[in-house]
Parts: C-alpha cells; structure tokens; sequence
C-alpha cells in the first residue's frame, strides 16, 4: 500500500492548513458574531494574542468567510516585511503598498492599488497607506475588510505612522472607531486538554 505524500501533524510554526495540520476550526476559537458585528458597523478590531497561537490562521478564516457571502470583500496582507525599514517610513510605505496592491489583485481582482502604487507614494510617506485605502474603497462595491497581520513588527516612526494613517482614515461618512477583541485562550485550551487526554 502506498504512504500517503502527505502526514497530517501538529504544526507550530505558522498558519494551519486543515488538511496538512491537526487543528480545530479557527472560526471556533474567535467571537464570530462579535466580529461580524464590528464589520457592519464599520469598526475595526484588534485580535492580540502571544505568539504561536493561531491569530494568522484566524485571519486567513475570517478572509474566507466574509469572501463567501457577499456584503463584504476581505483582503489579507502579511506586513512584516516592512519591519525591516525600522524608522525609514518611506521604505516601510512602499512596502506595505507593495504587500496590499499584490494581495489585492489576487484575492479580489481590483488592480487599482497596483496601477496607482507611484502616484501614491507620491503623496508622501505619511499619507500612502490611508490614501490606498481611500483608493481601495472607492474601487469596490461592496465594502472591503482590509486584514493586516504583523503590524506589531512595526517599530518606532513607521508604527507610528501607519497607526496614524488608520485613525485618520475617513471612508466618506463615517469614522473608523476602535474595538478591542479578546482571543478566547481557555476556550483553546480546553479543546487541546479534551484532544490530549
């Protein structure tokens, strides 16, 4: 009998893939209904847990999930590279460009970000980030959910200013309000507890 090319097991070291990892549903361990509301409400939410703890995972679920119905698109953008810019905020905007324009055309097919990436870069550092987002808001009908990950690998000025660039932001009407969510840890806890013994 042929060995499958493939073992599931447990896997530590970045997102889960269900059918390569063990793991339970992302979407179980996170306030779904929570989030959803936060998302119609067009608010934006933190998901802060330590290290090693399934937050990509959660993301890249969330992304799917809003992305199968269809009152929001979601993107996801993994923005580490632009730790390596420190406190140069130009070098750190283009790299968070970079990173959103790719992730953009390719989980939602809007090339705006892409076309545009010069023109606002041109715009200065401190005003790239929230001027694509304006860019990407008005490029798509229905609204979309931005996912940025590693944003804490952000240091000092470019930190700083991406953060800024989010408060700031103003999608038209409304202005995005701050809501912390906390990560369900006993919930996950108990879950490796009833696996593991």
């Amino acid at each position: 009998m042929l060995e499958p090319l493939f073992v599931k097991h447990f896997n530590t070291a970045g997102p889960q893939i269900a059918t390569l990892h063990y793991s339970i549903d992302p979407l179980a361990r996170i306030k779904l209904a929570e989030i959803e509301s936060l998302v119609a409400q067009q608010r934006y939410f933190v998901l802060h847990a330590p290290r090693q703890t399934g937050k990509t995972t959660c993301l890249l679920a969330l992304r799917d999930h809003f992305n199968a119905g269809n009152k929001v698109r979601a993107v996801y953008a993994n923005i580490e590279s632009a730790q390596a810019a420190r406190n140069d905020i130009a070098s750190a905007a283009q790299a968070i460009l970079s990173v959103l324009a790719q992730q953009v055309q390719s989980t939602l097919g809007i090339d705006a970000l892409e076309l545009n990436r010069q023109k606002l870069l041109d715009r200065g550092a401190n005003a790239a980030f929230g001027s694509a987002l304006r860019l990407l808001a008005q490029s798509s009908d229905p609204p979309v959910l931005v996912l940025l990950d590693e944003v804490d690998a952000l240091v000092g000025d470019t930190l700083i200013s991406l953060l800024r660039q989010l408060s700031n932001f103003d999608h038209s009407v409304r202005r995005a309000r701050r809501a912390r969510l906390p990560y369900d840890h006993e919930r996950r806890r108990s879950h490796y507890r009833r696996q593991c013994f």
